[in-house]
């Protein structure tokens, strides 16, 4: 019989099993505009005190923006309350993308407000809550992701799979099909309402401290947690959660749950976790415990 410690971790998808020379294989996914091999090499080893500082001249990058604006356009989407569409953005791209660029160096630039609409929740007849930001938020949150998320990538719980790079749902169906063949028997599905709305923003920021120390960077992740919202003919500035919709939110939301992620592994809990839906699980007749 496996003893707890070997059961915590996923055999699934080993969160930092890395061997030597597959550094690059690891980080394929990675921006390669902001990511080149001597960052990456410092990725692996580990910064100095665990904090990177100066990220704001790698997220201000024309070359990021570009790649930014890429991702932006691939993933398609409607206008933000500025009514400019992707397709007027790109009309003007350089000139769009500069004015961006000076903005985000010289510590001027705000987002604008979010658009909220309500889509059909999958699988009710009840509606969630959309935020939909300008094109040109979209693209500095697209920058923003492409400098931070291999900083949090690194360290993530392997029991989690919702958007994040190379996984996806059938990886995390893999797994749940891998721990019922192991004798997981007893089953726990959680799903945290209203996830994205109610996440506490300051200690989240403090949790993003603990590896950014580039105040502009913060500030800028403030800044977005702090956007007013426009629906209708309503408007106001939530005081809690991170827009659901925004091209930054699926990672702000792995880094709030990965405490969470770890500390059930730690207590020998076996979870698999997408976004907000999690199915922690032990053998036989042990409890099982959920958030």
């Amino acid at each position: 019989m496996r003893d707890r410690e070997s059961e915590a971790t996923p055999a699934g998808v080993p969160a930092r099993a890395i061997q030597a020379g597959d550094t690059q294989d690891r980080w394929s996914w990675v921006e390669p505009s902001v990511w080149t091999e001597r960052m990456l090499t410092a990725l692996e080893a580990g910064v100095k005190g665990g904090k990177w500082y100066s990220l704001i001249d790698k997220v201000s990058s024309l070359r990021n923006l570009r790649s930014a604006f890429a991702d932006v356009k691939r993933n398609r989407g409607s206008a933000g309350v500025d009514r400019v569409t992707i397709g007027m953005f790109e009309a003007h791209l350089e000139e769009n993308l500069q004015r961006l660029s000076e903005s985000l160096k010289e510590g001027n630039y705000q987002p604008q407000a979010v658009r909220r609409v309500w889509i059909p929740k999958p699988g009710s007849r009840e509606k969630r809550p959309l935020g939909i930001p300008t094109v040109r938020d979209r693209v500095v949150q697209a920058a923003v992701r492409h400098v931070l998320e291999p900083i949090f990538e690194r360290d993530f719980a392997a029991q989690s799979y919702g958007f994040r790079p190379g996984r996806g749902a059938k990886d995390a169906l893999r797994r749940v099909a891998e721990l019922l063949k192991a004798g997981y028997i007893h089953v726990v599905d959680a799903d945290l309402q209203s996830y994205y709305d109610t996440i506490p923003r300051q200690p989240l920021l403090e949790q993003v401290r603990e590896k950014v120390a580039d105040s502009k960077v913060l500030d800028l992740l403030e800044a977005y947690l702090g956007q007013e919202v426009l629906e209708s003919a309503k408007h106001w500035t939530p005081e809690r959660g991170t827009p659901q919709g925004a091209v930054i939110s699926p990672l702000l939301s792995n880094i709030y749950l990965d405490p969470l992620d770890h500390r059930m592994a730690q207590l020998g809990y076996e979870m698999v976790r997408y976004a907000d839906d999690c199915a922690p699980r032990r053998r036989g007749r042990e409890a099982v415990m959920a958030a």
